[in-house]
């Protein structure tokens, strides 16, 4: 359904001379950043000072979101079903009876999910108190909300990429690289609980960023048709994060909830961004190479250079993150919650042992690297042909 076509040759003309970047995809844009500030706003409000009002600043901005791109898709589909964008129309699918293209479709659903997990959280929340995991099952309807956001975003940035020539293209392929930046930022998100600093030297660690990241920085940089496609990505991505920590605590805050175990005066940012530069570095670095190589030959290659780059970049990287020279306001590692109690691991600047059989989940790691680098490899060629 989203495959390469052929148009007419006059809409194949007005589709990719458009002499500016459409408002809907814009608004596409600026939705997801919304969600991604959000996200992490109301993680810090969470940290700093407890479960409060559903309608605070940071709900506020996550379903910013899917209000946002739900009116865009809409919009989109709408106006293409009812021929108000003819040069739309040649490079759409047909839905339910509806005209759109597929990243539009994709975003509404994304939408949908998101404004129906609003009323689920503050029931939940009301019914059961203070969230115990990031994934609660409404977090997990608002997570696939957020998502089918991103990728819709994708692949409707995508599409008009893939049909664009010239300055036009290049503009929309940075566009699309800032999106698969902000999937990247989710998917830390995502896996939050098992990316602190004091895991990083555990195997738990390495098969976490094994499952979350690899399919993301390889699609979006084969898909790219840049370069440094990965790099972008992982640089936008490690900017908007560290961006996080120089910002909220400039801000003040104060529990709102006991027990007050960490006394908190400011917002609590996340923590410093990991180290994925490194490893999209070497995965751009090897892709020309690869070019039209089997598929599960580039999978080995890439997932295993990902993998050992990343753990010779991040596994000492750690260490200084447990200095004293890590505790400023660059680094951020000396901001911690108000339910952090002042002797355990994470405020005693201390790692997680690692497992007795720490090789073997390693061995475990570099199976799975290979693995969602298959995924990304199949799945960037992909997007390549998407011109709906």
């Amino acid at each position: 359904m989203a495959h390469s076509i052929a148009f007419p040759a006059r809409a194949q003309s007005r589709a990719i001379s458009l002499s500016t970047i459409p408002w809907y995809l814009w608004a596409c844009v600026i939705g997801v950043t919304s969600a991604m500030i959000g996200v992490h706003w109301d993680i810090s409000w969470h940290r700093s000072i407890g479960r409060d009002t559903f309608w605070t600043p940071p709900h506020i901005a996550i379903y910013l979101c899917g209000i946002i791109a739900g009116i865009s898709s809409a919009y989109l589909i709408l106006a293409t079903s009812f021929g108000k964008l003819p040069e739309v129309r040649p490079a759409s699918v047909r839905m339910w009876g509806f005209r759109g293209p597929l990243g539009a479709f994709v975003t509404a659903w994304g939408g949908i999910a998101m404004l129906v997990s609003a009323p689920f959280d503050d029931w939940w929340h009301n019914a059961y108190g203070l969230d115990v995991e990031i994934l609660s099952p409404p977090h997990t309807v608002l997570a696939a909300g957020i998502a089918a956001i991103e990728i819709g975003a994708l692949l409707l940035v995508l599409g008009y990429m893939n049909r664009a020539h010239g300055d036009q293209r290049q503009r929309l392929s940075w566009l699309f690289l800032y999106v698969g930046s902000m999937i990247v930022v989710v998917t830390q998100v995502l896996t939050m609980e098992y990316t602190i600093t004091a895991l990083q030297h555990s195997a738990l660690f390495y098969i976490a960023v094994a499952i979350a990241v690899p399919t993301a920085l390889i699609g979006v940089g084969i898909a790219s048709g840049r370069r440094w496609g990965a790099t972008i990505a992982a640089a936008v991505y490690m900017v908007f994060t560290a961006s996080l920590i120089w910002i909220l605590p400039l801000f003040p805050a104060e529990p709102k909830l006991g027990p007050v175990l960490t006394p908190v005066t400011q917002f609590i940012p996340p923590n410093f961004p990991l180290l994925l530069i490194v490893p999209a570095f070497a995965i751009d670095l090897l892709r020309p190479r690869l070019r039209g190589s089997n598929r599960w030959l580039q999978a080995a290659v890439l997932g295993s250079a990902f993998l050992v780059s990343f753990l010779a970049a991040q596994w000492w990287f750690a260490n200084f993150l447990m200095t004293p020279a890590a505790a400023n306001g660059f680094f951020g590692t000396m901001y911690r919650d108000y339910l952090t109690p002042p002797d355990s691991i994470a405020a005693g600047k201390s790692f997680v042992r690692p497992e007795h059989n720490f090789w073997t989940r390693m061995a475990i790691a570099w199976a799975v690297a290979i693995g969602t680098s298959r995924v990304g490899v199949g799945w960037g060629e992909w997007m390549r042909t998407v011109q709906r």
